[in-house]
């Protein structure tokens, strides 16, 4: 089980360091221009937040959009692919147990995404001083976050019936709702309304208590936020253990 476990996620990380200008890359040059325009030329302009400068407040926020986006999509795409490519039914034939299956691709998504995350966090230091308030909350959020969205990748990898399959669910739900999740402002900003509909924005808890682990300050309980990290995987976890168990979507 080890080897097969093994196997599985080294070849998920020598894919991604052999295909780094597509993998690594497009992260870091993207979350540089949010750094430059939002950062450098809006924030200059905007009054600090909580005692910290706009710049330093949307940092966190920005690793954890990267990290949200890589390890999600690594998984869709790299099950999606398995799947259509036929190279999965060898994993499924060999006496390697679901959960190893699982274990191997959610691995694979969440070592881009932390990768990924780390390089951000490297690239930021270029535009502002950063603190870390608590190491450890960094950590397990950024852990609980890409094993989450590595999940939900796969999730949507395994009801993929086409490219466009594994493209819907980024565009039309992922991307809003990280936008709208707290990476830009703080919802103490909004009128009673709107802040009490963005407490229902899953990625508003993933983003706050990240945040908190570098700044120390959230807009949210962070103990809601890590309980509602933790359901999430479950529930997620115990839906593609069911969907493996069935064969839904990649079994005759």
């Amino acid at each position: 089980m080890w080897t097969s476990y093994y196997t599985m996620a080294r070849k998920e990380f020598v894919r991604m360091i052999r295909i780094w200008s597509q993998t690594l890359l497009p992260p870091i040059v993207t979350t540089s221009l949010y750094f430059v325009v939002f950062g450098s030329f809006i924030g200059s302009q905007l009054a600090a937040i909580e005692g910290f400068s706009y710049m330093q407040f949307i940092v966190p926020g920005l690793i954890m959009m990267s990290m949200i986006t890589s390890s999600y999509m690594n998984t869709v795409s790299t099950f999606y692919f398995a799947k259509w490519q036929r190279t999965l039914d060898e994993i499924l034939v060999s006496p390697t147990p679901n959960w190893i299956v699982i274990a191997g691709f959610i691995s694979g998504g969440m070592i881009r995404g932390l990768l990924v995350g780390t390089l951000v966090l490297i690239v930021s230091l270029f535009f502002t001083h950063l603190v870390i308030h608590q190491l450890a909350i960094v950590i397990l959020a950024g852990i609980l976050t890409t094993m989450l969205f590595s999940l939900a990748g796969l999730v949507n990898g395994i009801f993929a019936k086409g490219f466009d399959g594994i493209s819907i669910v980024p565009t039309f739900v992922l991307t809003p709702l990280t936008y709208l999740g707290g990476v830009f402002f703080s919802i103490n900003q909004f009128p009673e309304f709107w802040r009490i509909v963005s407490l229902f924005n899953p990625i508003l808890y993933m983003v706050n208590a990240f945040r908190y682990g570098f700044l120390g300050i959230s807009d949210v309980s962070i103990a809601m936020s890590f309980s509602i990290l933790i359901a999430i995987n479950v529930v997620l976890l115990g839906l593609t253990v069911y969907l493996f168990k069935k064969g839904w979507g990649f079994k005759n």
